[in-house]
């Protein structure tokens, strides 16, 4: 009866503070998905497309051949694509923020976002090409900020268009909910399916926000994560040392290094 009354106690001070208790993932199991996510080197060295800062990404040095793009969730800083047009990727915007700042034969902007469904508002990575490509079947690039929506998007991408993106240029957000067990395995679900045919080739915390450590596992709450298609990577090795010399903090808070776990 003590116990009982402990734990309504506990839990109306849970709630008074706007707080709520959550399953927790196991500890092994959560440094085994991080672990499945350990960066390696292919034939590609890596570049940065896009300003040096907010906005850029480092991808493998491979883009020729690539059709076309898709960017998700961009803003008015719009290096990066003007970078790809110059290279003659034809860049899709989709839910933009503002108009892009630039503009031209190679860059055409879409105000639906990318989800995991399709209506009025919004498609799925699916509708977006059919609608803005068609049935090309050559190699495409993808990249998305899109505050979350990331995972239903990805979770939804049918496996054929998948095996397309060459290089895919994610922004995950949340990911110090990985302790959360339900949202855990949908996640893992998820990274799951993109390693069926991708492998992790960077990752960059971004320095917006700190990193969240529980257990010896420190997990950076948004980083940017670039895969890179299996068959074209080549010799793979995994990489040892991060920040890559190309890295560049996105805010002006200190710097946020990817912690050791995420590649030891």
């Amino acid at each position: 009866m003590i116990n009982v009354l402990v734990r309504d106690s506990l839990l109306r001070a849970l709630g008074a503070a706007k707080l709520h208790c959550v399953r927790r993932i196991e500890r092994d199991r959560l440094a085994a998905l991080i672990r499945s996510l350990r960066p390696v080197r292919g034939d590609a060295p890596l570049i940065r497309i896009g300003p040096a800062g907010a906005g850029g990404y480092l991808v493998p040095d491979d883009l020729e051949g690539i059709e076309f793009a898709c960017l998700a969730g961009v803003s008015t800083d719009s290096g990066f694509a003007a970078d790809l047009a110059s290279r003659g990727i034809g860049v899709f915007f989709s839910e933009s923020v503002g108009s892009p700042a630039q503009s031209g034969d190679q860059i055409e902007s879409h105000t639906q976002r990318l989800s995991g469904f399709s209506d009025a508002a919004q498609m799925t990575l699916d509708h977006w090409k059919q609608d803005t490509i068609g049935d090309t079947s050559g190699d495409l690039l993808l990249q998305m900020d899109i505050e979350g929506g990331e995972f239903e998007t990805l979770l939804c991408v049918s496996d054929s268009l998948l095996r397309q993106f060459r290089i895919l240029v994610i922004d995950f957000h949340h990911l110090h909910q990985l302790w959360n067990k339900p949202w855990f395995l949908l996640v893992e679900h998820m990274f799951q399916k993109l390693l069926r045919t991708h492998s992790v080739v960077h990752i960059h915390p971004n320095n917006c926000c700190r990193s969240f450590s529980s257990a010896d596992l420190e997990i950076p709450r948004i980083a940017e994560f670039t895969f890179y298609r299996n068959d074209r990577i080549g010799h793979r090795a995994f990489c040892g040392t991060f920040p890559h010399p190309l890295d560049a903090d996105n805010t002006r808070r200190r710097t946020l290094a990817l912690p050791g776990c995420w590649y030891r």
